[in-house]
Parts: structure tokens; C-alpha cells; sequence
């Protein structure tokens, strides 16, 4: 059974793993110097139907004391990009090359080898997996597992993921997800996007432009002070350029006067929210967005093809991702800045200031990035969710956030982080937990999910997306009921009603299994603010009458894992 550690207990005990674990590698996990231009990660494409890579896990201390992780392939790239058709396999082997290290303390799970997913059973303090966040992918072992997938030091893992073929072309991503040292896995680096190709069929006007995938991540301020003040929670990244507190300075962005652009962007931090904008000599520039959570906006209700959505800022939460047309300054704009804008997080919540993430400079001499989206060479896919704004539901779920101080004497301590259907106790994660909520393929459920702590959370659920429906009990424009895998709840002020969103969920595809839904600010995921859905194999239909009944049943009284 997992022991929940408290917010302010899992770095402690990270800060005590021996230094030889953590400053292993010194040539791994290279970084840039402040200032530096923004260049792509490396890409990797499928052939065939096929892309093999192999992944080596590792880390090392940098110059500020700051933990680094990164997956690298044989041939040093570190986390580069992959891009993938839908249909196709992604075929990952996985080693873990970090030293040995102590085993967490509580952290282990019941189940034997012949049960959980991975090699090890046992998690210690440099376990990994991979997530494969946004693909509706099988949640079993070797594709998408979390839950007991763990591969420690010298040991190897294979993946064999099949992207499915009504797979939304756009941007999704992988990263670690070990519960309990998540967030520092992913605050040292350990991230990369992944393409699923075809975007310019659903809309073709992201077609033959220069395309920039733009990875936004954050890491521990140097030196940890103390919270107040200007100081940032977190210092951000873009495409490892570090962006430091307090002078802020950002990256370049080098492009052609008045150029248009494709830009994926991902905000793979692990706690930082943003707010994505561009401004040229103070002005906000309009944003084309084509895609929001890797599904092309408006494309997916069964009216393809996919609209434009024009907006001035985008709110990014940890995981989610923004893509979009953008204009480049004329040669005339004197300060043109990609920035994210200030976060009200809440009175418990986390200090994400207004800041630039880079800044563009024109020359008509500039080398373009290169030109990855061609022209448009086949009908638009399937809708994956279509018909689902007016699908009959087959279950109306109340889910809150909350926290506790695990010591009410001492509000400085630990804190319990919990997600919890409403009628059901809040626990803690375990991955020896029973589902909080079990299902059936083939239901449509809405769920309305309330925020009754003084911070902002961001919920995620895996395996599938979800339809925004409504915030704080009125429904969202035809503009925002879009379809997310991850989406904010903002703080509840501590009087009146709870703030919350309510979401149609769409169980109708091929998924079955175990997976999980949390927060996905990892620094609460971690400390138990976790849970797990069951969806059970669509019943036939002699059955599906006595099967809604038994389903019912084991939502009020849910049973332990198999």
C-alpha cells in the first residue's frame, strides 16, 4: 500500500538520496544557457507503420544543483519528437541506466510479477515508466499502464503502442508517471511530444507553412526560497532554454518579417499553468488555434472539416497543449514577445507571474524551420467523438478536489491531496486501491467536477477526452466546448459556491480496462490527489439490462483490483 508522503516530505527525502544516484552522467541531460536560440528537438518518424526507438533513462546534477532526467535515444538525441501516423505501432524499449537506489519507504504494491505490468514490484527512489498522455490507447500491459508499471535501475521494459486509426491528428506528449516522484521526474526534463500526423486534412490551412513544436517546462527556483514576493514557484523553460527568475531573460525566436507560422506548443510542466500570448510592441496578436489537447478544434462533432478559433491568450494548464497559426512582427516592431501572462492560482496556490517565454527577432536572412506539414492528400478522418454533444448519457457522477492538513495544528505541514466521487470516502492513491468508479464501454456519462480548495486544480483523465459542457453550472460558448484530456477548475474563494466544470465523458471506443484520473499539478498527484476508473468490455444485449444493474452495485460498493 502507497503511504502518503505530504507535499513537504517528498523532496526532503529526495534531497537525501545519495549523491553518487543523482549526480551520475555528467554528459547526459544537456541543457541550454539563458538567452539562447530556440532550436526543434530532433525528430523521429514512423516507415511502414512502424517507429522503433530505444530510450535510456537518465540524470545528473546541473551547475545550479537542480536534478536533470531525460530519456535519450542510442544515438544521443534527447527527448526528441515523435511523430506517428494514425493505425501505427510506436515500439519503445525502455532502460533504466540510473545507479541503484533505496527503496521509498511503504512504497510497494501487492500484486505479484504474474499481476503488475512492469519488472519490479518494489518502487525506490529512481523508478520510471512511460505515459503516453492524450492517446486513446489500451490501458494494459506494454501500451499505455501506469498504475503498476515500474522499471528500476538496470532493468528493460518494452512498449508496443497501437495508435489507433480514428487517432485526432495533432500534439501529444510522453513523460514519467511513477505516483509519489512524478513531479520531480518532470520537473528535471524527462518529457517529449508526439505528432500524430494529418492535422492539415481536417484543416488545411496550417498546410506547407514552417511548423515549431514549442515544449514549455518548469523547474525548482535555485536555491528553493522561500514563497512571497516576486519569486516565482517555479522557473520555466522553453525547449530547455531556462528562462531564470528574477531577470527573466528569454530565449530567441529567430523568423522572416511578416512570416506565418505553425506553432505546437505543450506546456509539459509539471505545476506551472500558462497563459499563452504574443505581443508586439505591447499589442496582443491574434491567434489562430487549430487544436487544443492534441483534437483539431471543431472537427470532431461529425461536421469535419475543423474550424479556426481565433484568440489573444490561451490558457495552457500542466499538460495541456495549444496549436496555431501565427504572424510574425513586421520589420518595423521594435519588441515582439511570446510570453505567458500572470496566474491567480489561489491563496494556497502557486505564484505563476506574467513573463516572457521568448523573443522574436526578424531578419529576411532567417532560417526557417522546416516545412513538416504538406499539402492536404486524404478526406478527414473518421470523427472519433461524433454525435456525442447529443448522445443519450448513462450516468449523471459528482467528483470534488479537496485538501487537508494532515496535522490541522500546523499549517505549514503535510498536506492530503484527495479526488473524490461524491458519497465515497477520500482516500488517498494506492495503486492497490479499488476503482472509485466503474463503467461499462460503449456509456456516455457527464460528470460535474467541483473545486473545494483555495488553489486551482486541473483535471486530466486518461485513455480518453471529455466535451467541456459547462463552468460553474452555465454552459460554455459553441467556441469553448471543445474536447480536452485536461482542463482547469479555479480556486473556490472559501464562501459561496464551489466553482466547477461539467464534462460528457465517451466511453464508446475501444478502451477497457484499468487507468486513472488526478490532478495534473504533479505535485498533488503525487501527495494522493488520484483515483482509479474501471471500464468493464461492453455486455451483449440479453445482458446489458442485468449489467447496468451489477454496474450500479459495484459503483456504491467497489470491489479490489483483480
Amino acid at each position: 500500500m502507497l503511504n502518503n508522503l505530504g507535499i513537504i516530505l517528498i523532496p526532503a527525502i529526495l534531497a537525501c538520496v545519495p549523491i553518487q544516484v543523482l549526480a551520475q552522467g555528467n554528459n547526459s541531460c544537456p541543457r541550454f544557457t539563458a538567452g539562447s536560440a530556440i532550436t526543434q528537438p530532433p525528430n523521429l518518424l514512423s516507415a511502414d507503420g512502424v517507429l522503433s526507438v530505444a530510450f535510456t533513462y537518465q540524470t545528473r546534477l546541473d551547475d545550479k544543483g537542480n536534478t536533470l532526467y531525460c530519456y535519450t535515444t542510442t544515438a544521443g538525441a534527447q527527448s526528441p519528437t515523435l511523430r506517428v501516423h494514425p493505425g501505427d505501432h510506436l515500439k519503445v524499449s525502455l532502460q533504466n541506466a540510473m545507479p541503484a537506489s533505496p527503496t521509498m519507504p511503504g512504497m510497494s504494491m501487492t500484486g505479484s510479477s504474474a499481476t503488475n505490468c512492469g519488472p519490479a514490484t518494489m518502487m525506490t527512489f529512481t523508478s520510471v515508466n512511460l505515459h503516453y498522455h492524450g492517446t486513446n490507447t489500451a490501458p494494459v500491459c506494454h501500451q499505455d499502464e501506469v498504475i503498476t508499471t515500474l522499471v528500476n535501475s538496470g532493468q528493460s521494459y518494452g512498449y508496443d503502442l497501437q495508435i489507433p486509426s480514428d487517432e485526432p491528428p495533432g500534439l501529444y506528449w510522453y513523460h514519467p508517471h511513477v505516483h509519489g516522484i512524478a513531479e520531480a521526474a518532470v520537473q528535471g526534463g524527462a518529457s517529449g511530444a508526439i505528432v500524430v500526423e494529418g492535422i492539415e486534412n481536417i484543416n488545411p490551412i496550417v498546410a506547407g507553412l514552417p511548423e515549431q513544436v514549442l515544449i514549455i517546462r518548469d523547474n525548482p527556483v535555485p536555491g528553493n526560497p522561500p514563497p512571497g514576493g516576486d519569486v516565482p514557484s517555479w522557473d520555466v523553460s522553453l525547449n530547455y532554454v531556462p528562462i531564470p527568475s528574477p531577470r527573466y531573460t528569454p530565449g530567441t525566436v529567430l523568423m522572416k518579417p511578416s512570416e506565418k507560422q505553425f506553432w505546437r506548443v505543450l506546456n509539459a510542466s509539471a505545476d506551472t499553468i500558462i497563459d499563452l500570448r504574443l505581443q508586439y510592441d505591447g499589442v496582443a496578436q491574434p491567434l489562430a488555434v487549430v487544436a487544443l489537447d492534441g483534437v483539431p478544434t471543431g472537427s470532431q462533432d461529425g461536421t469535419a472539416p475543423g474550424s479556426t478559433i481565433t484568440m489573444t491568450d490561451i490558457l495552457v494548464p500542466p499538460a495541456g497543449r495549444a496549436e496555431f497559426v501565427m504572424t510574425g512582427p513586421s520589420s518595423t516592431v521594435k519588441n515582439a514577445m511570446f510570453l505567458t501572462g500572470n496566474i491567480n492560482t489561489g491563496p494556497d496556490g502557486d505564484y505563476d507571474p506574467l513573463r516572457p517565454l521568448a523573443s522574436i527577432k526578424v531578419n529576411s536572412n532567417a532560417v526557417e524551420p522546416p516545412v513538416t506539414i504538406p499539402a492536404p492528400s486524404a478526406p478527414p478522418p473518421t470523427a472519433r467523438f461524433g454525435g456525442l454533444a447529443n448522445a443519450t448519457t448513462t450516468a449523471q457522477r459528482h467528483l470534488y478536489f479537496s485538501e487537508v492538513l494532515q496535522d490541522p495544528n500546523n499549517p505549514s505541514g503535510p498536506t492530503n491531496f484527495y479526488i473524490t466521487v461524491d458519497g465515497q470516502p477520500p482516500t488517498l492513491f494506492s495503486p492497490d486501491n479499488p476503482p472509485a468508479i466503474i463503467t461499462t464501454q460503449g456509456s456516455v456519462e457527464d460528470w460535474t467536477i467541483e473545486n473545494r480548495a483555495l488553489e486551482n486544480h486541473e483535471f486530466h483523465i486518461h485513455q480518453i477526452h471529455f466535451l467541456l459542457l459547462a463552468r460553474n453550472g452555465v454552459p460554455v460558448s459553441a467556441a469553448d466546448s471543445q474536447f480536452f484530456d485536461t482542463t482547469q477548475i479555479p480556486f473556490w474563494s472559501g464562501s459561496g459556491p464551489y466553482p466547477s466544470i461539467k464534462v460528457r465523458m465517451d466511453f464508446r471506443g475501444s478502451v477497457v480496462g484499468d487507468f486513472v484520473y488526478h490532478c495534473h499539478i504533479l505535485g498533488h498527484e503525487d501527495n494522493g490527489m488520484m483515483a482509479i476508473i474501471r471500464v468493464l468490455p461492453a455486455p451483449s444485449a440479453a445482458l446489458l439490462k442485468e449489467s447496468s444493474t451489477e454496474v450500479k452495485t459495484a459503483n456504491a460498493l467497489p470491489s479490489r483490483r483483480d
